[in-house]
């Protein structure tokens, strides 16, 4: 079954601790809310299946509409449903990173900036240092527990937030944890710098192909996908066409392979799953295919995602757009 109690703690960072000689290490970061409630965000950093490093990416500038929908405030625990057009996270269908940026790091070693508590320390230690910076803990809750003190910062009642990593596509051993949109992860917002930081984790046994209902994997082998070896990608869009009245939105593909593509029975998704099935036919290498936009599929101007599905209904490629972006008329943005 999915997780039990998903969504994302909005708190201020206080201190952190790092775990690397334990059988299930963690980066342990302690955060307050407005309301001077501590909890304790435990990220894991080794797999206890083979192979063991963590998949990580972080993007120093994030931007995603995401964003818009999260408190302004440490305001604590709010509960997400696991559902689009929300705050929720989806590796697979919310279009929040490129997979195959990721890269696998070891948990704590010796050295500078070479382990996933080094990436960590670089991000969290600012955050701790401005006091106007929130970090976004998005896992699944457990707490808070009246009468036994955190077993890390020693604060009482325990309190916190774990699974802070993909959560769809695993192995068999963890199947029971799957789900769509409820995965984990860490961001953290800068007002000063008017910036956003995003950490995005994943186990290497977990598939990137994943059932739209249940998040079990597909196959048995965790395809994720390498640089650019999407057949056919979503390169603009017509999001805001100049003028009054609806109408005159388009999504462009281009086939980047050497070889022709057949479309028949592929789709495009928006932010809320709305599908868009494309026009039947080949196109050819290197062509271009302007796809005009129909109910009920709708590019938002407040911000939103464009995924391109194949025959199969699996990812091809995703791309995701922000409010600032979609309000700029008569532009056709770029990916």
């Amino acid at each position: 079954m999915p997780l039990k109690s998903y969504g994302v703690l909005a708190g201020r960072a206080v201190e952190r601790r790092r775990e690397g000689s334990t059988d299930t290490p963690h980066y342990q970061l302690h955060l307050t809310d407005d309301a001077g409630v501590s909890y304790r965000v435990a990220v894991n950093v080794l797999s206890q299946q083979a192979p063991s490093e963590l998949l990580y990416h972080a993007d120093e500038d994030f931007r995603h509409p995401l964003t818009a929908l999260l408190p302004r405030t440490a305001g604590g625990w709010t509960a997400l449903a696991s559902a689009p057009g929300g705050a929720a996270l989806d590796f697979v269908r919310g279009n929040l990173f490129d997979p195959a940026a990721m890269r696998a790091l070891p948990p704590d070693v010796p050295g500078v900036d070479n382990d996933l508590a080094d990436k960590f320390d670089h991000y969290v230690e600012r955050a701790v240092a401005d006091p106007a910076a929130i970090v976004y803990a998005f896992g699944e809750r457990w707490g808070p527990e009246p009468r036994t003190r955190d077993k890390v910062f020693g604060f009482l009642p325990g309190n916190g937030v774990h699974d802070i990593h993909m959560n769809q596509g695993n192995s068999r051993r963890f199947r029971g944890d799957d789900g769509v949109w409820q995965d984990g992860g860490l961001l953290l917002s800068f007002p000063g710098e008017s910036r956003w930081v995003a950490i995005f984790l994943a186990f290497q046994s977990q598939s990137w192909h994943t059932d739209d209902v249940t998040g079990h994997a597909l196959d048995e082998v965790p395809s994720r996908p390498g640089p650019g070896e999407e057949p056919v990608r979503i390169v603009a869009a017509l999001v805001n066409p100049a003028g009054p009245g609806p109408g005159g939105e388009t999504v462009t593909l281009l086939n980047a392979s050497p070889a022709p593509v057949d479309l028949d029975g592929w789709r495009l998704a928006d932010r809320r799953g709305n599908a868009l099935p494309l026009p039947a036919g080949a196109l050819a290498p290197g062509a271009v295919l302007a796809v005009p936009v129909g109910e009920p599929f709708a590019l938002d101007d407040g911000g939103g995602t464009i995924t391109l599905l194949d025959a199969a209904g699996l990812r091809v490629h995703g791309v995701s757009y922000t409010s600032a972006q979609g309000r700029r008329e008569g532009w056709t943005l770029t990916f």
